[in-house]
């Protein structure tokens, strides 16, 4: 199964109140969306948190080539090897997620800007989640 995932993460206030969304397609259909409010974390934090439950996800559903598709160039660039992570706060979420990543057989990881469709999708679903905290 191939999947294209949209991930994002936010913070208002950085650290702030945080929350990530992920929009699942199977193609062009919507197969899933979820949402979680993080509680106060930072921007990055949330970013890779949202890029692991699409990762999680994605095992769940079976898929064996998966485009994760975020407007962010820093999680992007460290999960394709081209920047280190530097900031001990996310050097377990970066581990985590090539963890689970290595059970996908087919992998790429895809930057975008935020005026990307489903990643302003992503972008709402989060923000309405952290709305009902605010």
């Amino acid at each position: 199964m191939k999947l294209t995932i949209y991930s994002d993460g936010g913070a208002r206030g950085n650290p702030g109140l945080s929350a990530f969304a992920i929009v699942i397609c199977q193609g062009k259909d919507v197969i899933y969306e979820y949402s979680e409010f993080l509680g106060i974390r930072t921007n990055n934090y949330a970013e890779y948190r949202g890029l692991i439950a699409g990762i999680a996800k994605a095992i769940d559903l079976g898929a064996d080539e998966v485009e994760f598709v975020m407007d962010s160039e820093l999680v992007i660039k460290q999960m394709r090897g081209e920047y280190k992570v530097k900031s001990p706060h996310l050097i377990d979420l970066y581990h985590d997620a090539k963890s689970l990543a290595a059970n996908i057989p087919k992998i790429k990881y895809t930057h975008v800007k935020r005026a990307d469709r489903m990643i302003s999708r992503a972008d709402a679903l989060l923000n309405e989640r952290m709305d009902e905290y605010q």
